[in-house]
């Protein structure tokens, strides 16, 4: 019988019993957090692990106090497209080929409106668009019966895509407005990625990992992440539910590694996962409970998103 797994669930109780040697994984952001905890466990249970970084003196630092030492790395600031395609060249150019690719880097919430090296607004030109030229460069690096995991989060349900001004050049700017752009593009992107390699095997999957307290908060004003802790808790409380409490690190790691390596190809590919499964439609955005908005999963919202991205990297995929 299949094991169950949950919101408590670790990386490593999900991975229990797994042997991954002789798969390869490219997982970005792995200088804290996240990612290393999920570099760490998929190299511990016998994957090779390549990792991408802005600044490889602190991933190294990182992943050796993790025990995760032997992890290959690669040098990418994904608010830089030259820094992307650098990396992404790097890569290409050794020709391995991956079982699993992980987009888990990102910048949540900053409070004022900044751009990127290529003008793009922060979040979502590092959250996806950097991501976006880099999973579509390396592409032809999957393997058959690879998979493609986005980190999203529930936050999409703050906003969803703006085709027309994503740069929020006609609209107001708002930190969690533009969080939420940028995290509804990672599920679009899984989506469209999905829907033209699963030909060839290869399925993509969006993930929510769970409140997590990580170095992704980074950028937030002071207070603003206990005002949300404290609306959430708000609503919760409205519908008898229980109070919002944060992941260890190690269980928010562990949805990743689900959708990437546990999870039916089937049942994960297209679609988003929290908590170990994947998630119900909602139609609200109550922020106190799980699920993923309709217009996260709109396939021709999808299409649309790729044709806007490739317009504005300049790139066709």
């Amino acid at each position: 019988m299949a094991k169950s797994f949950g919101a408590q669930s670790t990386a490593d109780e999900v991975l229990e019993g797994v042997d991954l040697s002789g798969k390869r994984v490219f997982v970005t952001g792995v200088s804290a957090g996240l990612g290393v905890e999920t570099a760490r466990a998929l190299s511990a249970h016998g994957a090779h692990v390549v990792g991408a970084a802005r600044d490889l003196a602190k991933a190294r630092a990182a992943l050796n106090r993790a025990g995760a030492g032997q992890i290959e790395l690669v040098e990418m600031d994904l608010a830089s497209l030259k820094s992307v395609r650098a990396g992404a060249e790097q890569v290409n150019a050794r020709g391995e080929r991956f079982d699993l690719v992980i987009a888990n880097a990102g910048v949540m919430a900053i409070p004022n409106k900044t751009l990127t090296e290529d003008g793009f607004e922060t979040q979502f030109g590092t959250n996806h668009l950097g991501h976006f030229v880099f999973v579509n460069r390396i592409a032809s690096l999957f393997k058959p019966g690879a998979r493609l995991v986005n980190l999203s989060s529930s936050g999409h349900r703050f906003a969803d895509v703006n085709l027309e001004d994503p740069n929020f050049e006609r609209t107001d700017y708002t930190d969690f407005g533009a969080y939420g752009r940028s995290k509804t593009a990672n599920v679009l992107f899984a989506v469209e990625f999905d829907r033209r390699h699963k030909a060839f095997g290869v399925r993509a999957a969006a993930v929510h990992p769970g409140g997590i307290q990580t170095e992704l908060g980074r950028h937030m004003a002071p207070g603003t992440l206990e005002a949300l802790r404290a609306r959430i808790n708000e609503e919760a409380k409205k519908r008898g539910q229980a109070a919002f409490s944060f992941k260890s690190i190690p269980q928010g790691a562990a949805t990743s590694v689900w959708a990437g390596v546990v999870g039916p190809a089937e049942a994960v590919g297209g679609r988003f996962c929290e908590d170990c499964h994947v998630a119900e439609i909602v139609d609200n955005a109550d922020m106190s409970r799980g699920g993923v908005r309709p217009y996260a999963l709109d396939p021709e919202r999808a299409k649309a998103l790729w044709v806007k991205s490739e317009d504005m990297v300049g790139e066709r995929f």
